[in-house]
């Protein structure tokens, strides 16, 4: 199945205000009312939540209604649809996509990717030993750095069954494992992407079902901590980091949204091919993230914001 990876998320928000400021102020570009995108066209669409439109709820308090899977062309789009057509109901749309429920009553589309090619510079360091990366007299800490999400990079689901449900995407997808939490669960990347996962997902009781945090990859570390210290002195409040993963190598920083999820930069990811061999783990602090830099927000002047811890 060549699938590229989530090109758009769907969200009924109790707040669409708060959300879109959110979401703006976080870097992406709202392309129409109510549609934030990356630099490559993958993005998040919020509507409030009785929005007529918007697929059926969860039964929890999530806040997503849809994920939407980009697909490399209109024959991998058809291979999905024969395939899950056999033991469920998929409905065709008048853009060419299709939706139904993954195993786990999550609803789902695939839609021929939306995403561009970027063609657009790394992050260059000087390091001892190697040529320089930036040329004398160019300032790698330029703090006026525009500093843009690229790409979406990864969701993360709370699911009661993650047998179940990794199961439906490895088996009739054809995800890939990388890594596994042992009794938490794996990281998945689809045939078609080499990041070392655009899927994770974590067991958990039923009332928690639902999105738990979605990422976007910046252009590296430094773009990172720049666009996480912004959102730190606008007031917006952090969830978990700066710091580095060590399943999978990104760097991260996590802030709390309205939008009922957590939201994430990350930073040089690792790749693979048919060749790795998937290691595991038991979940804890060690095992998921190699450092982290805690109480961030003290690093500003002033300390963190009025209000917020």
């Amino acid at each position: 199945m060549r699938i590229l990876g989530p090109d758009e998320l769907i969200f009924g928000v109790d707040n669409l205000e708060a959300s879109a400021a959110f979401l703006r102020d976080y870097g992406l570009d709202e392309s129409e009312p109510g549609r934030f995108l990356a630099l490559d066209g993958t993005g998040i669409s919020i509507k409030e939540k009785h929005d007529p439109s918007l697929p059926p709820p969860l039964p929890t308090a999530t806040m997503l209604r849809q994920t939407i899977w980009g697909v490399e062309d209109d024959d991998a789009l058809s291979e999905i649809e024969a395939e899950l057509s056999k033991d469920r109901e998929v409905t065709r749309h008048e853009d060419g996509s299709i939706s139904c429920k993954d195993d786990s009553n999550f609803e789902i589309a695939f839609r021929v990717t939306k995403r561009k090619l970027l063609n657009l510079p790394p992050e260059l360091i000087n390091s001892p030993g190697a040529e320089p990366g930036r040329a004398a007299n160019v300032i790698g800490a330029n703090e006026d750095a525009e500093a843009k999400p690229r790409t979406m990079s990864h969701i993360v689901f709370f699911t009661p069954d993650m047998e179940k449900m990794s199961k439906f995407y490895i088996e009739r997808l054809g995800f890939v494992v990388t890594d596994r939490f042992t009794n938490t669960g794996p990281f998945l990347r689809p045939q078609s992407n080499d990041d070392h996962h655009v899927l994770f997902m974590i067991q958990t009781p039923d009332y928690m079902q639902g999105l738990e945090h979605v990422a976007f990859h910046m252009q590296g570390p430094t773009e990172l901590m720049l666009a996480g210290s912004r959102m730190v002195k606008k007031g917006y409040e952090s969830f978990w980091g700066p710091g580095r993963h060590k399943f999978g190598s990104n760097w991260f920083w996590y802030f709390n949204s309205p939008l009922g999820t957590h939201v994430e930069y990350d930073a040089d990811m690792d790749k693979h091919d048919g060749e790795w061999i998937a290691r595991e783990a038991q979940l804890s602090k060690e095992a998921s993230q190699m450092f982290l830099f805690e109480n961030v927000e003290k690093w500003a002047p002033g300390g963190p914001p009025p209000g917020k811890k």
